[in-house]
């Protein structure tokens, strides 16, 4: 038996809470074009996502740990698939798109350059007089300008839902200027859900990774609640933490966040009883939402991985190493920009040097650009 895209769109539609975007509703494209027989709209999304280079790049590109700090660690790559993975899930639980959570989550960290935040920082403060750098803003033009694999077309052509969702992926800087959207309005839920999972994982397994890296001790953790709570449920106490008890405790630490997500989440949904998509975007306030305890419970957490983690002396000496290399390579190409390869180069009259030369950068991984840092200034 071969099903059809029709017969999917009309199972999308069955399944899916009056408040999900069903596929077969679409906006269309920008450039239009037949879709498949055999894959949604929004599935075709998610595989055009997968299949491009900017993907695999996120394979070398930095988490918190740079890529050749230990095999074990998360990566980019690793974190945005975990992401996705309780983006489904959250999806599912909540009748929203499945397809869309994960097309938005598989994208949401496409901009990011080589060394993870140290490097957006550098890269940020380069391009301040150049309009700046913004990895959610990056990622947008990566799939909508920068991946180059159709003849009649820049980017991936996404449906307009797809671009809307990365576009309103929530961050300091408001990116609905990226599509003309009012910046009052609210993302698709199936937009909320990715964002809100992408904070929950990277809290989580960020912990994870500082826990099992040591630059993190579990007695340093005593005085949060989260962590109190978590050591309770699973009736460990200790001062040291063996491996299969570190992966019991993250695991225990993400189901209880999926499942107060959950709850508190489908109480404000059957409060604010939408009955379309657009009914949750024009809402007051966002949908997707922690319960008010285990939101403050996740501030303390992330404040003490900023303390602790991202401020520890081991991560702060990879980013200045980052800022170095960064900063060598931008100055190096802005001082001779035939160094760029020749495609590279055909953009700087149409995107202006400096932006170009971001472009590029922010396409490297932490591999490329520390072997092209050494190339240039070998001695």
């Amino acid at each position: 038996m071969m099903v059809s895209r029709e017969q999917l769109e009309g199972y999308e539609h069955e399944r899916l809470a009056l408040y999900g975007l069903r596929s077969r509703d679409s906006r269309g494209r920008m450039h239009p074009e037949a879709e498949p027989r055999y894959r949604t709209a929004f599935q075709r999304d998610r595989d055009r996502i997968i299949h491009s280079a900017a993907f695999r790049r996120l394979e070398y590109k930095t988490q918190v740990f740079v890529n050749d700090a230990g095999d074990y660690y998360r990566t980019r790559l690793t974190h945005t698939l975990e992401v996705a993975q309780i983006g489904r899930t959250v999806a599912r639980a909540l009748g929203a798109n499945e397809d869309l959570v994960e097309t938005i989550c598989l994208a949401h960290d496409l901009g990011h350059a080589p060394f993870g935040h140290a490097g957006e920082d550098s890269l940020d403060a380069l391009m301040r007089e150049h309009g700046g750098f913004n990895h959610n803003a990056q990622s947008f033009r990566v799939v909508t300008s920068l991946e180059e694999r159709y003849p009649g077309w820049t980017g991936l052509n996404l449906t307009v839902e797809a671009l809307e969702g990365i576009a309103k992926h929530e961050a300091a800087k408001d990116l609905s200027g990226l599509m003309g959207l009012d910046p009052r309005s609210r993302g698709s839920l199936e937009a909320q859900i990715a964002n809100t999972v992408d904070e929950l994982a990277y809290s989580a397994h960020d912990l994870d990774d500082g826990l099992l890296s040591g630059l993190i001790v579990p007695s340093q953790l005593e005085a949060l609640e989260i962590w109190q709570m978590l050591c309770e449920r699973l009736g460990w106490r200790g001062a040291v933490l063996d491996d299969v008890t570190r992966h019991h405790l993250i695991r225990e630490l993400v189901g209880l966040l999926v499942d107060d997500l959950l709850t508190t989440t489908a109480a404000r949904i059957e409060a604010a009883g939408p009955t379309d998509p657009r009914q949750v975007t024009q809402h007051a306030d966002n949908l997707v939402r922690f319960s008010e305890p285990v939101w403050v419970m996740t501030r303390k957490l992330k404040k003490f991985l900023y303390a602790n983690m991202y401020f520890h002396p081991t991560v702060i000496g990879m980013a200045r190493r980052a800022d170095h290399i960064i900063r060598g390579l931008f100055n190096s190409y802005a001082e001779e920009p035939r160094q760029l390869p020749r495609p590279w180069q055909a953009r700087i009259e149409r995107e202006g040097k400096a932006r170009t030369i971001a472009d590029y950068i922010a396409c490297l991984t932490d591999r490329s650009a520390t072997t092209e840092y050494q190339r240039m200034y070998a001695r």
